[in-house]
């Protein structure tokens, strides 16, 4: 190959120089070229070398015959790369924590991320370790489509433990990609993930396969002397497995996790707390998977990558494999197990990416406890003078949107995201969560136009329970760090579909311990097939499905915070008044706007209370910019007696809920209990 050069200035002395243009012009003659490959030259005193036609002559050198081989013409900088290969390789800078791989001209990191890259192969290995033949697999860091046929990396990389038992696995590495980047991540899911494509707004829709929402049913924690002090038995969540049927389970996810050719492990944190943080590591088969988790557990800075170490508790997650039905426990091909003393979670049978989740929280409600922290199915938010509230509101900063701890140093949200569901939205009601939904956004089995990739929020072909996972940094006015004060304010919220609640009331304490542990909502005619009236639903502490203690614990917990630091109860009906659903109206967002805000405001406290029947419950006589009328529910019904039937039935339905926490003992001489069961409705 030709590649002309920048002309000496002394060859060239006493004569014309040749302009780039020019001379590269007249190296592409036929007359030059000869002269060229014919070396024919002729020197003449002070003209420099010149050819047989009397022309400057144009230096050439060769650079090879490779096909790949840069052609430098000295028109402009010359790139700093000899190939096409080492071209293309400038164009991504290497950064943490991304997946460096080895080739065959060795390492570019330097010695210290050599031995840091050892160090998390031999964690990631350890944590894949399958205990029957006491070694986790061979491990390699990055994607196998980078890695040739003949790498020399399969030589020449570490090997860590021995393998006793060996097999057509011991003879394979499994790729690790680590704490991959969302744009990463979006290739792998693209490439080799059948159900993900980009949307019009730059979200990753995906599927989760036959299961769309969680199978709580399916959900076994290994029950065994340290778990005796969980919450087991009647009216509990929590279904017993033991230890055996959980290692067989174990032992399933971790060979189909090692027969593939890569995994992706995610090593994050939970708990915006510092002081209360807690490492996980999440080793799963999907791009959607990963990118999920990376939504919504905290993410770590490349500094606290490095110094990750062992996590406090892994998840492995086999949900493309099923569980063995004829394992002991099993009841389908879906099993979710947390094994608290092996710090292990294991899914088969199920890839819905909110198993991951709930299955943290469960964890977090089970170890934040023993440390006197109060963890809490709730949202959190700031106001501008740093008065922190245990709810939402998009009018103030937010803390988080649904998973709390309660600690001696104030409100941290345990997660790092949001999983907001996508059902109707739109941007005229939710705009923080539609503008949200963006690049790094995970759509779960939503529908979408097939040319212009715009999703139907209202199709619900895949299913009703649409989801959108989020950084929480996306929303605007979200406050990171996510932490806040001692709350002032713990506002618990019900739809009382029944119409026999008020708008707002102020609790006493043994009346928010009461409210907290019934944890009361109703459900509308539609919204479940054969309800056909509303029909009361409860969930302890408002989150019964992932709580692991009884909910008196919790409860007695929140008690003794809010007596410490001041906080006052608060219980918002959102439902309905001047009857039953069908019957009366839905209180009007406006108006509970408006209580919400009497509350952060102070002017609240401020207000005169009178006591209603049957519940007790202290209602104010006024709240600015809410009709007063509607304060109190009676008021809002035509029939009386109708409005007392309700009344009572509905108290009915809180007395029989609360029998299977009636047994529970706490405080002193049972003196707590007590207290719980006198604040409810009295009749």
């Amino acid at each position: 190959m030709l590649t002309a050069t920048p002309p000496r200035a002394d060859v060239f002395a006493g004569a014309r120089l040749p302009e780039v243009g020019e001379a590269r012009h007249r190296s592409l003659t036929g007359a030059a070229a000869a002269m060229a490959n014919n070396n024919k030259e002729f020197s003449f005193p002070g003209k420099g070398l010149v050819s047989s036609e009397g022309l400057p002559r144009i230096q050439t050198h060769t650079k090879g015959t490779d096909p790949n081989t840069i052609c430098h013409d000295g028109s402009a900088p010359a790139v700093k790369a000899q190939t096409i290969d080492e071209l293309h390789s400038l164009q991504k800078k290497k950064s943490a924590p991304t997946t460096p791989m080895k080739g065959a001209q060795g390492a570019f990191s330097s010695s210290l991320e050599d031995e840091l890259h050892k160090q998390q192969l031999q964690s990631i290995s350890a944590s894949l370790a399958s205990l029957a033949r006491e070694t986790g697999p061979k491990l390699v860091k990055g994607d196998p489509a980078r890695v040739k046929a003949e790498a020399v990396v399969v030589h020449h990389q570490p090997i860590f433990g021995t393998t006793l038992d060996v097999s057509d696995s011991a003879l394979k590495f499994t790729h690790v990609l680590y704490n991959l980047s969302p744009a990463e991540l979006y290739e792998q899911a693209i490439k080799y993930e059948r159900s993900s494509f980009i949307t019009s707004s730059g979200a990753l829709a995906t599927l989760s396969g036959a299961k769309t929402g969680r199978s709580p049913k399916d959900k076994r924690i290994v029950r065994d002397e340290s778990t005796e002090e969980l919450w087991w038995g009647k009216g509990s969540p929590n279904i017993e497995m033991d230890e055996h049927a959980f290692m067989v389970n174990r032992e399933r996810a971790v060979d189909y996790l090692n027969s593939l050719d890569k995994v992706f492990v995610n090593d994050q944190f939970l708990n915006w707390d510092p002081e209360h943080r807690i490492k996980v590591r999440i080793v799963s088969a999907r791009a959607y998977h990963s990118l999920f988790m990376y939504n919504m557990c905290i993410r770590p800075t490349p500094e606290e990558l490095e110094n990750f170490g062992t996590p406090d508790f892994t998840i492995y997650n086999a949900g493309q494999f099923p569980c063995n039905r004829y394992t002991n426990y099993m009841t389908s091909s879906t099993s979710v197990d947390l094994n608290l003393a092996r710090k292990e979670m294991v899914i088969l049978g199920t890839q819905y990416a909110g198993e991951m989740k709930k299955g943290l929280f469960s964890l977090m409600h089970y170890l934040m406890p023993k440390r006197g922290i109060l963890s809490l199915h709730s949202g959190s938010n700031m106001g501008k003078d740093g008065d922190t509230t245990l709810s939402t509101d998009r009018n103030r900063f937010l803390i988080g949107d649904d998973e709390h701890c309660w600690s001696d140093n104030g409100v941290s949200n345990i997660e790092g995201g949001c999983y907001a569901k996508c059902i109707d939205l739109s941007r005229e009601k939710e705009p923080d969560i539609w503008n949200a939904i963006k690049f790094g956004t995970v759509l779960e089995n939503v529908v979408f136009e097939e040319h212009t990739r715009e999703v139907d929020y209202a199709d619900k072909s895949v299913t009703e329970n649409t989801r959108a996972s989020y950084p929480i940094e996306y929303i605007p006015n979200a406050k990171i760090p996510c932490v806040g004060s001692h709350p002032k304010n713990v506002i618990l919220l019900a739809c009382d579909a029944f119409g026999v609640l008020p708008p707002v009331s102020k609790l006493n304490l043994a009346q928010t311990m009461y409210h907290f542990i019934s944890g009361y909502t109703a459900l509308v005619a539609g919204t479940e097939d054969g309800i056909k009236e509303p029909q009361a639903t409860f969930s302890a502490c408002f989150g019964a499905a992932f709580i692991m203690l009884h909910p008196t614990r919790y409860a007695a917990m929140l008690a003794e915070k809010m007596q410490q630091h001041g906080a006052t109860g608060w219980l918002v009906n959102t439902g309905w008044s001047g009857g039953s659903y069908g019957a009366g109206q839905r209180i009007k967002l406006a108006y509970t706007r408006k209580i919400i805000d009497a509350i952060h405001s102070g002017s609240l406290l401020k207000a005169n209370y009178i006591k209603t029947e049957v519940f007790e419950l202290e209602i104010p006589t006024e709240v600015e910019g809410v009709p007063s009328e509607i304060l109190s529910p009676v008021n809002t019904w035509p029939s009386k007696d109708a409005y007392k039937e309700t009344l009572l039935k509905l108290a009915c339905l809180f007395k029989k809920n609360f029998e299977v926490f009636a047994d529970h003992k706490i405080g002193e001489d049972n003196k707590l209990t007590e207290e719980i069961l006198a604040a409810g409705p009295v009749f």
